[in-house]
């Protein structure tokens, strides 16, 4: 009989998530679900345990074990074991789970670390956000965000107020309620708390919709409204859509109420977007996504290789050629990773990764990842079709006939079609398909990621005195 741990009992608390027109109840035991569960639980229970538990925690000051995430680095030896925890349980997902918390915490963790610089202008969000963080840290609460608004007139500005932007309709004593929807909440089914906040920049005219606050799951009012499930139930056959299909969900806000201890902005745009780009959080953050890619690539390095290497392709030159170009992607956002923290520079006594080596990392992932899949796909070529229905079919009437004709150069039939199944999980199911567009868009529209970091670039010192000084 399956254990009950402490995660698996917080799913039962009554949170609202709808698929396929039902309300779901036993998250743990719906197919849509229970997959991706279970691989949460066994990485939450990796903090227990006595060979990975120094890995992935540290003591808090309490003489608690806290996961890394929560750690305010002050060292750089603090990011590089902040970075060996993101990418244990990276590995343990082939980089396919983006959504384990770490981004979040990570967010929540540098709030909390650059919380009094905000205080003289902003009384009273130091306070909140330190009980929070620390709420957070000593239960291990799960935790997912949620920035952007519904898509429903993306080519043209309306003088009349949208009511599906989310926003508050009344307030009391103990708090605020807010009606609206926000997308797109990765993982909200499973985690504990969604942080919610305005992923553009507000106006004047848009106060009302410049408000951030933590709320749980399953609060009262609240509808967390799911895609369709890309979790399939056969590990053999579907090795990752089996265990990893993070869903998706867009958040339904129906006069739900946030009591002021958990609202971090109240309609105020300015402060909105400071948080929104406190360097603390930003640069914690995407340290731990920079992490998640590296683990991703790797993963596709490795199914690329083993491809040729069952095909016997690696003696082709253009062969060489292509994995040659996913052994180059892998290695820049490795380096790019690792010159982010040897590049690190203190703020407000906080260790922060450069800037400059993540948005290069980030922003190269969004084409490098597209260009990756391409690259599986003309490796495997028709390979990738070769394969029977299921590989229990080896073990069937044909087996011997099927060992045959469908065995590697080097490998197996049941190898050489565990690893194709495994290529085509990754480049041709759904959960594939979600994945390439999930790294294309996740960090937001590229061309303005791209044009955001011409934007920060320090352009006076790295590129204007250096062209002058070539024409001197």
């Amino acid at each position: 009989m399956k254990k009950i741990t402490p995660y698996l009992q917080r799913l039962n608390d009554g949170r609202t998530v709808w698929y396929h027109g039902e309300i779901i109840t036993n998250l743990d035991q719906h197919p849509a679900f229970k997959g991706t569960i279970s691989s949460i639980d066994s990485l939450l229970n990796l903090q227990s345990k006595e060979d990975t538990q120094p890995l992935l925690t540290y003591k808090t000051e309490e003489g608690a074990h806290a996961h890394l995430s929560f750690l305010v680095p002050h060292t750089h030896k603090d990011l590089e074991l902040k970075r060996l925890a993101y990418k244990s349980w990276a590995d343990h997902t082939f980089g396919v789970m983006s959504r384990l918390s770490e981004y979040s915490r990570s967010l929540i963790t540098g709030w909390y670390a650059n919380r009094n610089q905000y205080e003289s202008s902003y009384p009273g969000f130091s306070k909140k956000i330190e009980d929070y963080y620390e709420k957070s840290r000593k239960f291990d609460l799960l935790s997912t965000a949620a920035g952007h608004d519904p898509q429903k007139n993306r080519g043209s500005a309306s003088e009349e107020k949208d009511s599906s932007i989310l926003h508050v309709t009344r307030k009391n004593n103990e708090g605020i309620f807010v009606r609206g929807a926000k997308m797109i909440a990765t993982a909200a089914p499973y985690v504990d708390e969604l942080l919610i906040y305005s992923f553009h920049k507000r106006g004047e005219k848009e106060r009302e919709f410049a408000n951030v606050f933590f709320v749980p799951t399953n609060a009262k009012g609240l509808h967390i409204v799911c895609r369709d499930s890309f979790a399939e139930i056969n590990l053999d056959d579907y090795p990752l859509s089996s265990r990893f299909d993070e869903m998706d969900a867009v958040l339904i806000f129906d006069d739900v109420f946030i009591p002021w201890e958990r609202v971090i902005v109240l309609e105020d745009p300015e402060f909105a977007w400071k948080i929104r780009n406190d360097k603390a959080g930003s640069l914690l953050s995407q340290h731990q996504t920079v992490v998640r890619l590296v683990s991703k690539l790797e993963s596709i390095a490795a199914i690329g290789n083993e491809l040729a290497e069952n095909a016997g392709a690696t003696q082709f030159l253009h062969v060489k050629e292509m994995l040659a170009e996913l052994i180059i992607q892998l290695e820049t956002i490795k380096a790019l990773l690792i010159a982010s923290e040897h590049k690190a520079t203190l703020y407000n006594g906080i260790l922060l990764p450069d800037k400059d080596a993540l948005a290069t990392a980030r922003n190269l992932g969004t084409k490098y990842y597209p260009k990756a899949l391409e690259l599986l796909q003309r490796i495997g070529a028709g390979g990738l079709l070769q394969a029977p229905s299921s590989v229990n079919e080896l073990n069937g009437p044909i087996g011997h006939l099927l060992e045959e004709y469908f065995r590697g150069t080097y490998t197996s039939a049941e190898e050489r079609t565990r690893f194709t199944k495994l290529a085509w999980d990754i480049i041709g199911s759904s959960l594939g398909a979600r994945h390439e567009l999930y790294e294309r868009f996740y960090s937001g529209d590229p061309v303005r990621t791209y044009a955001a970091q011409y934007q920060n670039y320090n352009k006076r010192k790295q590129l204007i005195d250096y062209a002058y000084e070539l024409i001197i």
